[in-house]
C-alpha cells in the first residue's frame, strides 16, 4: 500500500524523494544476501517462499523511514502497535479463563495464541511492553539526569506528551497493565503446561557449523551463503549429531528452526549473512542510545529462536529507532534526496527564466511514470505470488479439514485447486499423492469387499490415480529435493505398490536409500529401509538395517523389535529371543507394550520347542498384530499382486554426496 501511494506521489510531483537512516546499508546488505542464498539453494522454492516475508520487512522499514516524518506520526504508529498487542492480550487473557470471545472452534483452547506460539507471544509481549510503560516513566517517574541515559527513547518528552493528556496517558497506563497480565499468563503456561519444544543449544551449535563445512560438492557456496534462508529443516536433518538421538523427549522430532536465530542465520545464510546481520547491530549499538525493545530483540535473537513474528516486530523497532534518530538528534546527518525528472525554473546571471517546455513536460512525466512502475513492480511480484500462496493455504486447510471428515474426493478437488493456485508448494503434492494413492486402494478394497469383478473404467481410474500418486511424489521430491520427508512419501507410495508396479521393489530401494542420504543419523530410516528387505523377504539385509538403527539408539525398543522378528523369520531363534527379552527390559513402564512382547516371547518359545522336537530349520510365519510403538514396520497402505504388473515411472534420483565427517550410509 506504502508503495502504491509512493508511486502515485512520484508521478504527481514528478520526483522522487527518499530518505536515508542510520541503517539503510546494513537492511539492504543483510536483505540482499539472505536474497542470494535463497536463489542458490538447492531447495529454492522453499527458500524464496520463506525470504518473502523478509523482503516485506525491508520494504517496510524504508517505508516507515520515508512516511514517518513527524511526531503525532510516529506517536499513532506507536498506538497502533501497543493496541495491536493489548488484543492479542485479551484475547489469551479470556481464552486462558475458558471465555472464548471467537467463533471459530479451533480457537477454544485455554492455551490459545492468535501468534501460534506462546514463546512468540511471550517475545512479542516482553518487547512491546516497555514502549507502553515508557510514557508513564518519562511522565511521571523519571527525573531527567545530566547524562541523556536515563531514557531508553525519551518517547513521552520527544513526542511532546504533556500531563495533561490524560486520554493517552490513561491508555498507555491501562495498555501496560494489561500486557503485564498476559505476560505472566502466558509464562505461566510455558513453565506449566505448554512447556515449548527448543532444539538444545549444543545440537544447534553443532549443526549451524556442520552445515556451513561439511556440504560435500557445495562447501565453499555453503560457507558464504549457507543453505538457504528459511531451509534450516533440511540443515538439521543432513547434519545432526548422532548424540541428538540420546535426548529421550526429543530424538524424534524434526526441527525447522534452530535453537536460536542467530544459529539458523550462520546454518541458511551461511558466514556473510550473520555477518550482515552483525553488522546491523553494530550500528544500532554505535549509536548510544539506550533504546530497551530493541536491545531485548538483539539479545533474544542470541537466545531464542525467531519466528515471523519477533523478525517482523525487530524490523518494526528498528525502523521507529532510526525516525527518532534522525528526527530528534541526527537532524541535518541524514537529509532527504530528491531527484527531479524536469526543472521548472533555471537561474542565470542572477535571472529566473521559466525553463520548461510542452517536450520536457512529457519528458518528466514518462520518467516519472517509468520510475513508479519500476517501484510498483519491485513490489507487486512477490506481491503476486504471496497473494497465491495465501490463497492456496486457505484452500489446503479447506483439504485437511474435508480429509478428517473422510470426504475423499472434496479433499482430491481442493488438493487440485490449492496446487493449481500455487504450484511451488511440495507438502501440497506430498498429500496429493497420498489422497490418490488412498483413493485407489478403496476402489481396490470394495472390489474385494464385494467379490465383483472390477469394471474397466473402475481399473482404468485406479491406473489414473496410482499414476498421479507416482507423480505428485517425484514432483514434491524435484521442487525440494533435499527434503527427506519428500524421499520417504515417494518411498511409501512405491513400497505400496511392490508386487502390483513393475520394479517397484527396486525403486522402493532407490528412494529409501535417497531418504538415508538426508537423513543419515535418524533410527527410523533404517527401521523403515529394514522393513522394505523384510516385506521382500530379505531377511539377511533387513537384519542389517536393524542393527544400524540400534548403533545410533541403543535403546530403540522398536528397533529391537523388528529385529527379533527378522530373526524370528530367518529362524535364528536364539537371536530373536534375545531381542524380544531387550524389548521387555526397555518397555518395563509400558504396560500395554510389556504384554505384546511378552506375547511374542511366549510364541517364540513355543516355535523353539516344535523346533526342537520337529525341524531346527523350521520357518513359522509371522502372525504378530501391528501396535505403536511396537511394531513390525510395514507399508501403511499395500496394493493387491498384479499379474503381469503394470508399468509405472520410476523416481528422479540425483546421487547426494554424504556430509563430509558423517559415516557413509549403508
Amino acid at each position: 500500500i506504502f508503495f502504491v501511494f509512493f508511486a502515485l506521489k512520484t508521478i504527481t510531483e514528478r520526483k522522487l524523494s527518499f530518505r536515508t537512516s542510520p541503517f539503510d546499508l546494513p537492511v539492504v546488505l543483510f536483505t540482499v544476501i539472505s536474497f542470494a542464498s535463497a536463489i542458490l539453494s538447492q531447495n529454492r522454492f522453499d527458500a524464496l517462499t520463506a525470504f518473502t516475508p523478509l523482503l516485506f520487512l525491508a520494504f517496510l522499514y524504508f517505508g516507515i523511514v520515508n512516511v514517518i516524518k513527524g511526531k503525532k506520526q510516529l506517536l499513532f504508529i506507536l498506538v497502533c502497535l501497543i493496541a495491536g498487542a493489548v488484543v492479542a492480550s485479551l484475547l489469551s487473557l479470556f481464552s486462558f479463563f475458558k471465555i472464548y470471545l471467537l467463533p471459530f472452534p479451533y480457537t477454544h483452547d485455554q492455551a490459545f495464541t492468535t501468534f501460534g506460539s506462546l514463546i512468540d507471544q511471550a517475545i512479542y509481549f516482553i518487547l512491546v511492553l516497555p514502549l507502553a510503560g515508557q510514557f508513564l516513566y518519562d511522565r511521571f517517574v523519571s527525573v531527567r539526569a545530566q547524562k541523556r541515559l536515563v531514557s531508553p527513547f525519551e518517547t513521552g518528552r520527544e513526542l511532546g506528551v504533556k500531563k495533561q493528556d490524560v486520554g493517552l496517558l490513561s491508555f498507555f497506563a491501562v495498555s501496560a497493565v494489561i500486557l503485564i497480565l498476559g505476560l505472566a499468563f502466558t509464562l505461566y503456561l510455558l513453565f506449566t503446561t505448554q512447556k515449548p519444544i527448543i532444539l538444545p543449544l549444543e545440537i544447534g551449535l553443532q549443526t549451524a557449523f556442520a552445515a556451513i563445512s561439511q556440504d560435500t560438492g557445495h562447501i565453499f557456496k555453503s560457507l558464504l551463503l549457507g543453505s538457504g534462508f528459511g531451509t534450516y529443516l533440511n540443515d538439521f536433518t543432513r547434519f545432526k549429531a548422532t548424540s541428538y538421538n540420546q535426548y529421550s523427549n526429543l530424538w524424534a522430532f524434526t526441527f525447522f528452526r534452530s535453537s536460536t536465530f542467530v544459529l539458523e542465520l550462520i546454518a541458511t545464510t551461511g558466514i556473510l549473512g550473520v555477518a550482515s546481520f552483525l553488522f546491523l547491530i553494530f550500528r544500532i549499538l554505535k549509536e548510544r542510545t539506550f533504546f530497551l525493545p530493541l536491545l531485548l530483540a538483539i539479545i533474544a535473537a542470541f537466545v531464542l529462536p525467531f519466528s515471523f513474528s519477533p523478525m517482523f516486530l525487530f524490523f518494526i523497532l528498528l525502523a521507529l529507532f532510526a525516525v527518532t534518530r534522525i528526527s530528534f538528534h541526527h537532524k541535518g546527518k541524514f537529509s532527504e534526496f530528491e531527484f527531479f525528472f524536469f526543472a521548472s525554473k533555471r537561474k542565470y546571471a542572477g535571472e529566473s527564466i521559466e525553463g520548461e517546455n510542452e517536450n520536457q513536460k512529457k519528458y518528466g512525466l514518462f520518467l516519472s511514470v517509468l520510475v513508479s512502475l519500476l517501484l510498483l513492480l519491485l513490489v507487486g511480484v512477490p506481491v503476486y505470488f504471496a497473494t497465491r500462496f495465501f490463497l492456496s493455504d486457505i484452500t489446503f486447510q479447506n483439504a485437511l479439514v474435508a480429509a478428517s471428515k473422510n470426504q475423499g474426493l472434496q479433499t482430491y478437488d481442493l488438493e487440485v485447486k490449492a496446487i493449481n493456485i500455487f504450484p511451488y508448494r511440495d507438502a501440497y503434492y506430498r498429500a496429493f499423492s497420498q489422497t490418490n494413492l488412498t483413493l485407489a486402494s478403496l476402489l481396490v478394497s470394495q472390489q474385494k469387499n464385494t467379490n465383483n469383478k472390477l469394471s474397466e473404467q473402475v481399473q482404468k481410474n485406479i491406473l489414473t490415480l496410482i499414476q498421479q500418486s507416482i507423480n505428485g511424489g517425484r514432483t514434491a521430491t524435484t521442487l525440494a529435493p533435499l527434503t527427506t520427508f519428500n524421499w520417504n512419501n515417494l518411498s511409501s507410495i512405491y513400497r505400496s505398490l511392490i508386487g502390483f508396479g513393475q520394479n517397484a521393489d527396486k525403486f522402493t530401494l532407490l528412494t529409501s536409500q535417497q531418504a538415508i542420504a538426508l537423513d543419515p543419523n535418524n533410527p527410523q530410516q533404517y527401521i523403515d529401509f529394514g522393513g522394505v528387505y523384510y516385506q521382500l523377504g530379505q531377511y539377511d539385509d533387513a537384519i542389517r538395517q536393524f542393527e544400524f538403527a540400534i548403533s545410533l539408539k541403543n535403546d530403540y525398543a522398536n528397533a529391537y523389535y523388528n529385529l527379533g522378528h527378522a530373526l524370528e523369520m530367518k529362524g535364528d531363534f536364539t537371536s530373536a529371543m534375545t531381542a524380544y527379552q531387550t524389548v521387555k527390559n526397555l518397555v518395563a513402564n509400558n504396560p500395554g507394550n510389556v504384554q505384546k512382547i511378552t506375547a511374542d516371547i511366549d510364541a517364540l518359545k513355543t516355535k523353539i520347542g516344535k523346533a526342537a522336537n520337529e525341524n531346527p530349520t523350521t520357518n513359522v510365519s509371522n502372525t504378530q498384530q501391528e501396535q505403536q510403538p511396537l511394531s513390525v514396520n510395514k507399508s501403511a497402505t499395500q496394493l493387491p499382486e498384479r499379474k503381469p504388473p503394470v508399468e509405472i515411472p520410476g523416481p528422479s534420483v540425483s546421487p547426494i554426496p554424504s556430509p563430509t565427517g558423517v559415516s557413509p550410509t549403508p
